[in-house]
């Protein structure tokens, strides 16, 4: 008897002395900086900036081709076959597409560097010339990742466009970057017709897709990527290979407020970012496999997508909408892209995180009974163990409730994931204890820009702490200057706050043709390093890690002088069941804010039913008065929980029933709401509410 005891015991007792240990580690230090005065942190571990952590590699193109040569034979990038094709009609007329995908097909390190030297020979055949510029305007997919391969090798600077971007600010992007050739699919290249009238320059567009209608517009030469491919071949052309401080990419940011700027980063700047993200991801090497499904013209994934070729790791590229076996477009009884690849690293948004936490907790409720009783005392045994009580399940305990319960779970994204990085916005505390329980791996959560390509702090994979962003990156310093306008000072006590400005090798030069937009949050210092002013408030804890506590530009000012930061209460209140996705409005002519929330849909017809409450359809729900009330009555709850004042509160709200997606204009690519366009769609709603 004794023996088990004590074997119990043992765990308990060294995971608790090693979270001890691990509350005492610095992870950022002060260091003396040039530029404005103010609170400056580096990571503990990195003296100065990092700019390449491979010897003699000091641009993108060069780091691919070396990869490809240590990794020759191995599988590099991976696309699932379309086996069929459906669409299914639902009873009131409306129609979905479904795919049954096939198993991952794959190239090799060797033949996609052979096909990104062939596209870079058929882009010389076609005429485009070296100091003109490519855009690539689609989803995701290892064409896209040829193709910026192939532009890199030729030292043309790539313009990433999102596929879901509108058509004024697609045409703005195109214009403003004197395009001659637009590398696109099928879908995109529709969008392109409605727009050939207005576009300048474009000369030539290439399809991803092998069918396409050839008479798209008389205005362009109209040629698949095959062929392209085929006609280098035929017909090599040696590498015109950059230097460091060429420009690699143009990437247009999502455009949250007004038409996108177009922000430069050299291959320095890109190789920065991805040298130090390397050092923070723990084991990653040849063994590992990565799930591309985000945006490549997001800089996340451009820097993923660039760093794991670079470590000898496997790409499955995916999507949002095929990622699980349960997505909207995976034909029912088949398997999703994550089933599949059993992928062991992601990239991921919270916005997708927040679909898997609910669809785990949907699927959860369904069940009821013993089932989700079990659940739920292993979800709080563990939860209770991650906050650092003595009596939470860790050891074998928690041995047995990953095996009977969060295996399960687990396996919705193929059982095998041992890292997840997240970024391009917060991460809820909710979301990534759920996350850290249920698939049992860390999430490093990220923060960066477009502007510092993504490069400014992530959290180290032993930091279980929620709330917080990390230490600085390994490529960057992390200063805070004071905002004595919004009340934040790095003399403030007990924790310095002000303005986050991000200094290194992967800061970016600007933006395109925007020299007074530039001059505004872009400085270089009498050191001659490069800081960005990201008009976010941050405040470091002791540890040197950062917490992003508000934003200049959403800070609102009440009637009565109450000062409103938009966004902190946006993440605080979403929280809520009821809540898809929210936007709080705060008139400075009134006292009080009111809310825009798009609902959840089954969580807000579970609660109807329960109430026995009659409705025709999920809209009118959304009208019913009791709805409102019970939704409002959610976000108090919320609001208290997060020590919210009464006045940052919504007193009122509208419920709106129809997800804000990109496709509508009222969020970005990266699920970011634009808070001008909802604005204006919903002025009249927002008027009512203060009537």
């Amino acid at each position: 008897m004794t023996g088990y005891i004590v074997s119990a015991l043992v765990p308990i007792v060294f995971t608790l002395l090693l979270r001890n240990a691990k509350k005492m580690k610095k992870r950022g230090v002060p260091v003396d900086v040039g530029g404005e005065p103010g609170y400056t942190i580096r990571n503990s571990r990195f003296p100065s900036p990092v700019e390449t952590s491979w010897e003699g590699v000091t641009t993108l193109a060069e780091l691919f081709e070396q990869a490809c040569k240590e990794h020759s034979d191995k599988h590099l990038l991976g696309t699932r076959k379309l086996v069929l094709r459906e669409v299914d009609v639902t009873e009131d007329g409306r129609s979905f597409e479904k795919l049954h995908l096939g198993e991952y097909e794959w190239l090799t390190y060797a033949k996609t560097f052979e096909a990104v030297c062939s596209f870079a020979s058929g882009l010389v055949q076609l005429g485009h010339k070296k100091e003109e510029r490519v855009a690539i305007f689609a989803d995701t997919r290892e064409e896209w990742f040829i193709a910026l391969q192939a532009c890199f090798r030729r030292n043309v600077t790539v313009v990433t466009i999102y596929a879901s971007l509108g058509e004024e600010a697609l045409c703005h992007s195109l214009n403003e970057t004197e395009v001659t050739t637009v590398i696109c699919g099928n879908k995109e290249l529709k969008k392109l017709v409605n727009i050939s009238g207005q576009l300048d320059t474009v000369k030539r567009v290439i399809c991803m897709d092998n069918e396409f209608p050839t008479s798209a517009s008389g205005r362009w030469t109209i040629i698949s990527f095959a062929d392209v491919e085929s006609v280098g071949r035929s017909n090599p052309v040696d590498a015109d290979l950059p230097v460091s401080a060429d420009v690699a990419v143009i990437m247009y940011t999502s455009g949250s407020t007004g038409l996108p700027k177009g922000v430069m980063m050299t291959h320095g700047n890109v190789l920065a970012t991805v040298s130090a993200v390397m050092t923070i991801v723990p084991g990653l090497g040849s063994k590992d496999v990565y799930l591309a499904y985000l945006p490549l013209a997001h800089i996340l994934e451009l820097a993923a997508e660039n760093l794991i070729p670079a470590v000898g790791g496997v790409i499955g590229y995916g999507t949002p909408l095929t990622l699980t076996d349960t997505s909207n477009k995976i034909k029912t009884g088949t398997k999703g892209d994550a089933s599949v690849l059993s992928p062991t690293v992601m990239a991921a948004v919270p916005a997708i995180l927040d679909r898997v936490r609910d669809g785990v907790r949907k699927k959860v409720d369904a069940k009821g009974g013993l089932a989700k009783k079990l659940f739920d005392l292993a979800y709080s045994r563990r939860l209770s163990a991650i906050n650092g009580s003595w009596f939470g399940a860790w050891g074998l305990e928690k041995f047995l409730w990953d095996f009977l319960v969060f295996k399960k779970v687990r396996a919705i994204l193929g059982g095998r994931i041992r890292f997840l990085l997240s970024g391009g916005a917060p991460l809820s505390a909710d979301t990534q204890r759920f996350i850290n329980i249920c698939l049992g791996a860390p999430i490093g959560q990220g923060y960066g820009l477009t502007e510092t390509c993504a490069g400014a702090t992530f959290s180290e994979v032993d930091d279980t702490s929620v709330g917080r962003v990390g230490s600085p990156l390994p490529c960057s310093f992390v200063k805070l200057i004071d905002w004595p306008e919004g009340g934040y000072l790095t003399s403030d006590s007990p924790m310095p706050r002000g303005e986050i400005v991000v200094g290194g090798p992967s800061v970016t030069l600007g933006y395109f043709k925007n020299e007074e937009k530039t001059k505004e949050v872009y400085k270089v210092d009498e050191r001659g390093m490069r800081w960005f002013y990201t008009g976010d408030i941050g405040q470091f804890h002791n540890d040197g890690c950062l917490e992003i506590i508000d934003r200049k530009k959403d800070i609102v000012k009440l009637q009565h002088g109450e000062y409103v930061s938009l966004g902190k209460v946006e993440a605080a209140l979403s929280i809520s069941p009821y809540v898809d996705n929210i936007m709080l409005h705060a008139d400075p002519f009134h006292s009080y804010c009111v809310a825009l929330v798009v609902a959840s849909q089954h969580a807000v017809e579970d609660w109807a039913s329960k109430q026995g409450i009659v409705f025709t359809d999920f809209a009118d729900l959304c009208e019913k008065e009791e709805t409102i009330k019970e939704v409002l009555s959610s976000l108090v709850q919320m609001g208290k929980k997060a020590r919210l004042e009464k006045f940052e509160i919504p007193a009122k709200l509208k419920l709106v029933s129809t997800p804000w997606t990109p496709e509508s204009g009222l969020v970005t690519a990266a699920l970011k709401i634009k808070r001008e366009a909802i604005r204006k769609a919903f002025s009249q709603d927002l008027a009512m509410l203060y009537a």
